[in-house]
């Protein structure tokens, strides 16, 4: 599998990411990291524990990454999170919609790891 037909899998926006990363093996090298990247067990720990600014600190840290990536479907998703917990802003989603966005992020980070980790094993 191509760097490029594992972006078409985990539904990552390849040209995005060639403006940041200039080559499909450095593309490659770095979206495999994202595998040890510990923001998204952040996120999850903060939100275990009820913690708001843990909660902060890994989505915003996530949307970084993954944004960076070319990774937008996960990276907006993870905007969406920590602007609900950015200090100084009262939280505008409702806690069954707030779940719903964390379960769709977890199933799009937890199904493009999968891919991504079958792409490192090649």
């Amino acid at each position: 599998m191509t760097v490029q037909e594992l972006y078409e899998k985990i539904g990552g926006n390849f040209d995005a990411a060639k403006k940041i990363l200039p080559s499909e093996a450095l593309i490659g090298r770095f979206v495999v990291k994202l595998l040890k990247d510990g923001s998204m067990q952040k996120l999850r720990d903060g939100v275990a524990a009820g913690d708001g600014k843990a909660i902060f600190e890994g989505a915003h840290a996530l949307k970084g990454v993954t944004a960076n990536l070319g990774l937008q479907n996960i990276s907006d998703l993870a905007a969406e999170i920590a602007d609900e917990f950015r200090t100084g802003r009262e939280r505008s989603l409702s806690d069954e919609e707030l779940q719903a966005k964390l379960d769709e992020l977890n199933a799009k980070f937890d199904a493009a790891s999968e891919e991504i980790a079958k792409f490192q094993a090649q």
